[in-house]
């Protein structure tokens, strides 16, 4: 298992986090997500593919790129 880490812009509010997280959760090799608002990081337990969990979180509207 490994971590990647993400950082994640256009979050505001727990809502923002709650559908990240969630988002994360359902790509294919994710164990855990943990999100945070501040400083708009992600961190993926697992083997999931990177441009997998960048176009999740797109899909839920932000922008994300590896950290």
């Amino acid at each position: 298992m490994s971590d990647i880490t993400l950082a994640i812009t256009g979050m505001t509010c727990a809502h923002c986090v709650r559908a990240v997280t969630q988002a994360l959760a359902q790509v294919p090799g994710v164990i855990k997500a943990e999100v945070s608002l501040e400083p708009g990081l992600a961190v993926i337990h697992g083997e999931a593919d990177v441009g997998d969990l960048i176009n999740a979180v797109a899909r839920e509207g932000y922008l994300a790129v590896p950290s």
